[in-house]
């Protein structure tokens, strides 16, 4: 893999700056400094660090919502690499503040977002063996035996706000890899799964671009909404973030189903798999390996190379590699995104590092909308994603080929 310099940006003292600088003006990648032996250098450890001097307190951190709980689990991936004692006694404190000792959360649990934060709640479990953990687990699942749902089955986005009858591609991750562990833990794993795979099987269904590569951002079953087309209901953009929440939900679901060389489940997303690799490389910027905020518009004027989408889709497909979905021909795409990921990480004048370009939280919309999106630093969507995959690519090399 080439190696990737950090440049240096005075502006990154402000955690969450409105406007970052576009990815076509920062320096090449030059050197990797998180596979020294340095600790200084191990990005990955820098970040949460600095997270965690910046927000020191549970309160700090905010309310159960699913950036910061990507945040933590990017967060507890790092700690299950360094047992760093600091970094899981600050994910306790964050959800031992919302969950009490009956696992109920202080959040009504009325949109899939605030499913996600469970996964949480599960790592920690894993981790500590306390169960009240997997009692919050186990009551956030309660949830989907009432949760609404489009007429063949698909979860509503929310239940609230006029998101009604909506599916957003977001909600396949906000719900599913949360779904398949719960089941994992509760022995429940084989209808979890089975819930996760239709899931999955009905988002596509609806939100793949019947005419073109990938997938639209939302769908709305009743067709009342501003954004959605006559005909498909379908919004009418491909938004990066998006598709990223889709791919990481993809691989995380796979990596749950049995491994049976028979399993017509496994095969179904594995094909999805396929496609959606082939379809992002074929949009993967040539010169960066960054991927746009509007996918599958690279030369739209105001477009944007934008860093958590990026992230995800690296993290698609090098997990994609390793388990052998897809062909390993793709790890070099893996490795080109990863370089441009890592040219959107800057060493600011305090010495730190800072991840930078983050589209901010954002609704379903025109095509202008996602184009005007705030591009922050340290951003909880882009800390998370950026945390998952630096610590997948630089240090899970374990090969889980499919089928063993």
């Amino acid at each position: 893999m080439k190696p990737v310099v950090v440049a240096l940006l005075a502006c990154l003292l402000v955690p969450h700056a409105s406007r970052g600088t576009r990815a076509d003006t920062v320096s090449p990648p030059e050197s990797n400094p998180s596979t020294t032996n340095n600790r200084s250098a191990d990005i990955s450890r820098d970040v949460v660090d600095t997270t965690m001097a910046r927000l020191p307190t549970a309160n700090d951190l905010g309310p159960w919502e699913y950036s910061r709980a990507l945040f933590l689990l990017g967060e507890l991936s790092v700690y299950r690499r360094t047992h760093q004692a600091s970094y899981l006694t600050y994910a306790r404190a964050w959800a031992d503040m919302h969950a009490d000792s009956h696992g109920v959360v202080d959040h009504p649990v009325d949109a899939l977002d605030f499913i996600m934060p469970g996964n949480v709640a599960i790592s920690l479990y894993r981790e500590t063996g306390d169960e009240r953990y997997k009692l919050t687990a186990d009551h956030l699942a309660t949830v989907f035996k009432t949760y609404p749902r489009t007429t063949d089955g698909g979860f509503w986005h929310a239940a609230n706000n006029g998101r009604e009858h909506q599916l957003w591609l977001d909600g396949v991750f906000m719900a599913l890899p949360f779904l398949v562990r719960q089941g994992d833990i509760s022995d429940r794993a084989s209808p979890a799964n089975s819930e996760a795979v239709h899931q999955l099987l009905v988002y596509g269904a609806h939100l793949k671009d019947a005419n073109g590569p990938l997938y639209f951002h939302a769908y709305d079953e009743s067709g009342k909404a501003e954004w959605a087309a006559p005909g498909t209901h379908q919004s009418r953009v491909k938004w990066g973030r998006a598709i990223g929440w889709y791919g990481m939900a993809l691989v995380d679901v796979l990596d749950a189903l049995p491994k049976s060389a028979g399993n017509a489940e496994r095969q179904q997303l594995i094909a999805i798999a396929q496609t959606l690799a082939r379809d992002l490389v074929s949009l993967q910027d040539p010169t960066t390996g960054l991927w746009f905020q509007i996918v599958d518009q690279p030369k739209l004027d105001g477009n944007f190379l934008e860093t958590s989408s990026s992230s995800m889709f690296t993290y698609f497909l090098d997990v994609a590699v390793k388990r052998g979905y897809i062909d390993a021909s793709y790890k070099t795409a893996a490795e080109h995104g990863y370089r441009g990921v890592m040219s959107k990480v800057v060493k600011g004048p305090d010495g730190h590092y800072h991840v930078t370009d983050i589209c901010e939280g954002t609704n379903v919309g025109d095509q202008a909308s996602y184009l005007v999106r705030k591009r922050n630093t340290d951003d909880f969507h882009g800390l998370g994603a950026f945390l998952l995959m630096n610590e997948e690519v630089q240090f899970n090399q374990t090969i889980m080929q499919s089928g063993k």
